[in-house]
């Protein structure tokens, strides 16, 4: 059967359906479409052919204030859309308008991505006061999907927290430029999965690779008129659907075909023995504030969705800087958020997420509550519960910053890691304490509340940013191709640029640069926590300074393949190796200071650059600027996956951000007659063997990692 076999005028070939599940549902023989709204007055379902011609099917059934309706003979393919009636009245905070088209919250593909010039609002004239009475019809269309998938033989990595290497990526970005990637499948999910792209990241040895937003999202109208596009997509219109605009199935007319192309993604990906980490932006939606669109869910059931101002519903609560927060108070909301969150582990396989702007989800009424219902339901939840879970732990409004306050079973973005390692490197003093701390898991940060080291994930750049490269070549912002005069972005970077602002030819300056890369990347792979790379920075990626580069996707975002720093590349891979090689440098447990077997010996001492170990007035000086860092291979007080002791070389890390060199003593202790170098920032081929007790120099601003050697 066709749409055109069901003209408004049989509503009798309509059957009254299930209230449940929401969205369209196809069993086979038709579809079942449930859409919640608690304040409309009448819903029509809205059938398009390919030509565009609409039929529209009241919807007469309603269940807990679910309108629902089966159509026999409706399957796969169908675009659809709704209409929904009730009071146009923004000062009681209500917004129905059945002259716009709607999306369901619910679809699991759409047909294309938003037409401005087609109609997007619900009001006219540019008073949000006024009903729009035109046709508005520029809203993406959903389409009823066959869910059915062959899963057979995959395998989820499953990587133990305390064993993941984070590598944060664009979907489009990734591939835009890679030569060895057919051009059709360049920056879609189809490209990802080639085996070029599978096997750099094979190689590379991350464990996990976490998406920038894959929910489909809105090019907003301002960034259009000047040739720009929301290239990040933090601006989600759906919560179901994977983004059409990265879809090589799209591109060739089918545009459902992004669901099975992301599945053959995640597919190929775990295959490779990678996670696939979602970042998802369930904090508010692409339809914005008051004068925003019309497209969804402020058109469905506004004061359900929508924090609205109690005393002036007119207006949106805005925790986030984009006009908008989702009610996560309304239990339709919040069921909406667990039943996407599902969906994704369920249907699509991927492994974790980590929440955008995570403390608005927290708010109760204006405060942040670690136990809202949001994180009190996850808690509780057999299925999200189970995978990685990461928190930005802040938002724009009061009281947003909430580092080391998420609950138990989250991980977070530690932020006071990237600003403590960035102003270390950059030379500033007094930050010993701060270091010792960061380099340790952020004890004091995640120990109190039952958490591990592994919930700190630990990074010094990320997409909001400078990259690496940029960091250690530009102290400000430059952001003109932005189009916003260079007024966005941040301006607190505690960047360092070696001497020069810029680009420089000046080989003191680029050989200066170059060390700094490495002792960031040694640092974050090194440590304790869990640590994530900023996609690019293993090849010395730059964004030619632009720190917002939210609406550049063209080739200032994009990965220049072609030009890449195979030095820097061979370095981090390395790091990564050693990093997995030695169980002392991802440990699953905070450091004690004394091992809980055998000998009374401790798991860590801290070491001055003379040999002698730190006190309280070293870690307490504003001249320290190094640390030695010793690690006891027995003292890692945990076991392997046969339940026997776990255990490591000892091993040795230096740091120094001084600007002069230091000649540090290694130390004779714990029987160890020898320390045998793994790692010099300074020198990628440094190769050194000195007996305990003897003398190295620790260059200015440098890391060197040494393992005891007995041999």
């Amino acid at each position: 059967m066709t749409i055109t076999d069901l003209p408004t005028t049989q509503p009798a070939l309509l059957r009254p359906g299930s209230p449940y599940p929401l969205g369209a549902t196809w069993d086979g023989k038709g579809t079942n479409f449930a859409l919640y709204s608690e304040n409309a007055a009448e819903v029509e379902l809205c059938l398009f052919d390919e030509s565009g011609q609409e039929t529209r099917v009241p919807l007469t059934e309603q269940t807990a204030f679910v309108w629902h309706g089966y159509l026999p003979g409706v399957g796969p393919g169908q675009r659809y859309g709704y209409r929904v009636h009730g009071e146009y009245a923004p000062e009681k905070g209500l917004r129905f308008n059945p002259n716009v088209v709607l999306l369901d919250p619910y679809a699991k593909a759409l047909d294309g991505v938003e037409q401005h010039d087609r109609g997007i609002l619900g009001y006219q004239g540019g008073d949000d006061l006024t009903m729009q009475t035109g046709e508005q019809r520029g809203a993406p269309l959903g389409i009823v999907i066959d869910p059915l998938f062959n899963w057979v033989g995959d395998q989820k990595p499953n990587v133990p927290f305390h064993q993941s290497v984070i590598y944060e990526a664009h979907v489009r970005g990734l591939t835009m430029t890679h030569p060895d990637v057919p051009e059709a499948l360049r920056g879609t999910y189809a490209g990802v999965a080639t085996e070029p792209v599978l096997r750099y990241l094979r190689d590379l040895g991350i464990t996990a690779i976490e998406f920038l937003p894959v929910h489909q999202h809105v090019d907003d109208g301002f960034l259009l008129g000047k040739g720009l596009s929301n290239y990040w997509g933090y601006s989600t219109l759906n919560f179901f659907a994977p983004e059409v605009r990265y879809s090589a199935a799209a591109r060739r007319g089918d545009p459902a075909g992004a669901v099975p192309e992301f599945k053959n993604m995640v597919r190929a990906l775990h295959d490779a023995g990678i996670e696939v980490i979602l970042d998802v932006v369930y904090n508010h939606t692409a339809e914005g504030n008051h004068m925003g669109p019309t497209m969804s869910f402020k058109g469905i059931d506004n004061p359900t969705y929508y924090r609205l101002v109690a005393d002036n519903p007119r207006f949106y609560f805005d925790y986030t800087g984009t006009g908008n927060s989702l009610n996560v108070r309304h239990p339709q909301t919040l069921q909406l958020i667990m039943d996407s969150l599902r969906y994704w582990v369920t249907e699509m396989h991927v492994d974790g997420f980590r929440f955008d702007l995570a403390s608005t989800l927290a708010r109760g009424l204006h405060e942040v509550d670690q136990l809202s219902g949001f994180f009190t339901i996850i808690h509780q939840d057999p299925v999200i519960s189970q995978v990685k879970l990461i928190a930005e732990p802040w938002d724009v409004g009061e009281g947003g910053y909430q580092v080391g306050n998420f609950p138990v079973n989250w991980a977070e973005w530690n932020g006071i890691y990237r600003d403590d390692m960035r102003a270390f490197w950059k030379g500033e003093g007094g930050l010993a304490s701060e270091i010792g701390y960061r380099l340790t898991g952020s004890s004091d940060l995640y120990q109190r509340d039952g958490r591990k080291p592994y919930a700190s994930i630990n990074f010094v750049t990320a997409h909001d940013g400078f990259t690496l490269r940029d960091s250690v070549t530009y102290e400000q912002k430059h952001n003109d191709a932005n189009g916003e005069g260079n007024q966005d972005g941040h301006n607190h970077n505690l960047t360092w640029n070696c001497g020069v602002e810029g680009e420089t030819d000046d080989p003191a300056i680029t050989a200066l640069r170059s060390q700094q890369q490495r002792n960031f990347l040694a640092t974050l792979l090194l440590g304790q926590g869990t640590p994530m790379i900023l996609g690019g920075d293993e090849i010395g990626r730059t964004q030619r300074g632009n720190n917002n580069a939210y609406c550049q996707d063209n080739p200032v975002s994009w990965y220049d393949w072609q030009n890449i720093d195979a030095d820097l590349l061979a370095f981090t891979r390395r790091l990564i190796a050693l990093r997995k090689a030695h169980p002392a440098l991802h440990r699953r447990k905070f450091f004690s200071g004394r091992t809980i077997r055998g000998e009374d010996v401790r798991d860590i001492v801290w070491l001055r650059f003379d040999g002698a170990e730190m006190s309280d007035e070293d870690w307490n000086n504003p001249q320290t600027q190094s640390l030695g860092m010793f690690l006891d291979g027995d003292g890692l007080d945990d076991v392997d996956a046969e339940g026997r002791p776990l255990k490591d070389d000892d091993l040795l890390l230096l740091f120094s951000a001084s600007h002069i060199d230091l000649p540090f003593r290694l130390p004779d202790f714990d029987g160890c007659p020898a320390w045998q170098l793994l790692l010099d920032t300074t020198d990628d081929g440094a190769h050194e063997l000195r007996p305990a007790g003897s003398e190295t120099t620790l260059k200015a601003r440098s890391v060197k990692l040494y393992r005891c050697t007995r041999e």
